[in-house]
């Protein structure tokens, strides 16, 4: 359910920032176009995703631009940069275990993506762990 809820929060977010859609507008377009229509608990969640990142989104594309090696983000992929940006904030600011947040977010990134999105999204990831464990940043206690 929390990976369906991903993607769909990630298509709300392409297209808001892709297309210039307001983000109401492209969540609404997300909901029309589901496969398969989440619960009301998977909806929620990927809600959640969106309007955390949207109000922290400052501080997540900072930490991002201080993780991401080489690259700018008018260079980057925009496929890339909506997996990292949530995947980031949820990181940052949710409970969530890093090892299925990051294995999801790899996944929606090869999903969408190109041929070695999967691949540099891991390791943006990994690096952004590592700058956490280093107390670099600060993020929410995690699950067990």
């Amino acid at each position: 359910m929390r990976r369906k809820a991903r993607e769909l929060a990630f298509r709300a977010l392409f297209e808001h920032a892709q297309g210039d859609v307001p983000l109401e507008e492209a969540w609404r377009h997300a909901l029309a176009e589901q496969e398969a229509p989440l619960d009301s608990e998977g909806l929620e969640f990927a809600r959640k995703l969106l309007t955390g990142y949207e109000k922290r989104a400052a501080r997540v594309d900072e930490a991002l631009k201080l993780t991401v090696e080489g690259w700018d983000f008018n260079q980057m992929s925009k496929t890339d940069l909506a997996v990292l940006r949530l995947a980031t904030y949820e990181t940052l600011y949710e409970d969530t275990p890093y090892p299925p947040l990051f294995e999801v977010a790899v996944k929606i990134a090869g999903k969408f993506g190109g041929e070695d999105s999967g691949k540099f999204v891991n390791g943006v990831l990994a690096r952004l762990k590592k700058r956490i464990e280093a107390g670099e940043l600060a993020v929410v206690p995690k699950k067990d």
